[in-house]
């Protein structure tokens, strides 16, 4: 386990880890950027296995212009896109491999309970439920205050960047 402290230096303990993020250390691990990056602080990653990350939502984001502008909610599938590059940081969360990109293969049972508004913190939780020959699932919770706004599954496997554009 890791346990940074306050000066951000690493302090090695036991084999898991548990990886504090600021936005800095984020972008290191995540290749989506503003205004795209949905992900601004990880609070704690299991390597592999669980992480907890922080959206805070803005009624400066470009997609509350239109949606809707006079009663702005933030689009579910965006919800979506925050919880799976949370997931994303938990799968590389000891390193990244820039020749890969882990895309998103299926959304399962997702719900969506509560509207996400503008001044809302996401807490977003993911574990990994299943995982192995190139196919790794994660359950997904999003919560405001304590009350669940989303939950369900999300699906990914890694793909080869030079696959993805030489098709």
């Amino acid at each position: 386990m890791y346990i940074y402290d306050g000066a951000g230096n690493s302090i090695r303990w036991g084999l898991k880890s548990v990886i504090m993020m600021n936005i800095n250390e984020v972008q290191k691990r995540i290749k989506q950027r503003p205004p795209f990056q949905m992900i601004e602080k990880v609070e704690e990653v299991r390597a592999g296995e669980y992480a907890r990350g922080i959206k805070c939502v803005s009624i400066n984001e470009p997609y509350f212009a239109g949606h809707f502008p006079d009663a702005p909610i933030m689009p579910g599938v965006l919800v979506i896109e925050a919880a799976a590059q949370l997931c994303s940081i938990t799968i590389e969360s000891e390193g990244t491999d820039d020749s890969k990109i882990y895309v998103l293969l299926k959304c399962e049972e997702f719900k969506f309970l509560k509207p996400v508004l503008p001044g809302d913190t996401l807490v977003i939780e993911v574990t990994k439920e299943s995982g192995g020959a190139g196919l790794i699932k994660f359950n997904a919770k999003v919560t405001v205050d304590g009350k669940v706004k989303a939950k369900g599954i999300l699906a990914f496997t890694a793909m080869n960047k030079e696959d993805i554009y030489n098709q």
